[in-house]
């Protein structure tokens, strides 16, 4: 296919994962109303182990990390593993819309990484954006604690895990299959979960705790999986079509999605606050993008002025 043909694909894609990607949160907020958040956290990676496994067998791939990205891909699955307890305790209780702002910091968190602890070149209006982001998750935050108490924090530590994830992301998918990746993360991630759920029931912690669900709730952990597992798997290949700078900015739609479903299914609806943090996070998100790719533009022009100048 040629670029253009690509693109498109990856754009469907990725609208695909904004859709998808908050049903993961609706199943695993009906699921927790009845089964510990540790249960349905676990629950998540042994049906994306489960769905992915003939994957695997088909394309006769690695079951096992090999040894030059074992511990990329232990250190994946852990950040994988906090953030969505993270984010399934939060949602436990929160409108689900409020807990995904919060955790749309993200981004920033990532810019604050790359330029404080991996000393990346990160400019100063990008860093005023990832602060007025941040400034915007308190307009969410701010209420929700007045509400929900602590809880409230617990997206924000759901946006710095996903973002250590992300950045492992980056790393191994140059050196692995997207599905074994994806295949290799659920099965790290089911290994590190089931020894704490056993020391957290014998030592009688609520949510960090091994129980059956019963009834329908098997179904809404069964979804949890599935949605997770079909979700981030559109995701990666929607990178395989088109470049990420394109697709950033779709992924803010995965918010007006959440909100949907929070509305029809729980009857969740932002406040007048909540909204005003979402424009500011979802404002400074864009900006940044916009800057990345202004970068972007201006690294490929220093690298080749030639074929640029002959470009234009």
């Amino acid at each position: 296919m040629g670029q253009q043909d690509r693109i498109l694909p990856g754009i469907a894609l990725m609208l695909g994962f904004c859709i998808i990607a908050p049903l993961i949160d609706v199943a695993a907020k009906l699921a927790s109303q009845a089964v510990p958040v540790g249960t349905v956290t676990l629950a998540r990676y042994l049906v994306q182990g489960l769905v992915m496994a003939p994957f695997i067998w088909i394309l006769r791939l690695p079951l096992l990390p090999q040894k030059g990205t074992l511990r990329l891909s232990l250190a994946r699955a852990f950040f994988s593993v906090l953030a969505t307890y993270c984010f399934i305790a939060a949602v436990q209780v929160m409108p689900i819309a409020d807990a995904l702002a919060i955790a749309f910091v993200e981004p920033f968190v990532i810019l604050f990484i790359g330029r404080f602890v991996l000393n990346e070149e990160v400019g100063g209006r990008r860093l005023a954006a990832a602060v007025v982001g941040f400034i915007g998750a308190l307009f969410v935050i701010q209420p929700s604690f007045s509400r929900f108490g602590a809880v409230a924090l617990f997206p924000l530590g759901t946006a710095v895990c996903f973002a250590g994830y992300i950045l492992l992301t980056r790393s191994l998918s140059r050196r692995m299959h997207p599905v074994a990746m994806q295949f290799q993360t659920a099965l790290l991630g089911a290994v590190l979960c089931l020894p704490l759920l056993l020391i957290g029931t014998a030592a009688g912690i609520g949510d960090i705790s091994l129980a059956a669900p019963q009834g329908i709730f098997w179904i809404w952990c069964l979804c949890v999986g599935l949605a997770s597992t079909v979700s981030h798997m559109l995701m990666t290949y929607a990178l395989k079509f088109a470049p990420s700078t394109l697709l950033a900015p779709i992924h803010y739609f995965e918010m007006i999605a959440a909100t949907l479903f929070g509305y029809l299914v729980f009857g969740d609806f932002p406040n007048r606050l909540t909204w005003i943090g979402i424009a500011i996070i979802t404002g400074s998100g864009l900006y940044v993008i916009h800057r990345e790719r202004v970068k972007a533009a201006q690294a490929r022009r220093a690298a080749c002025p030639d074929t640029v100048s002959a470009q234009g």
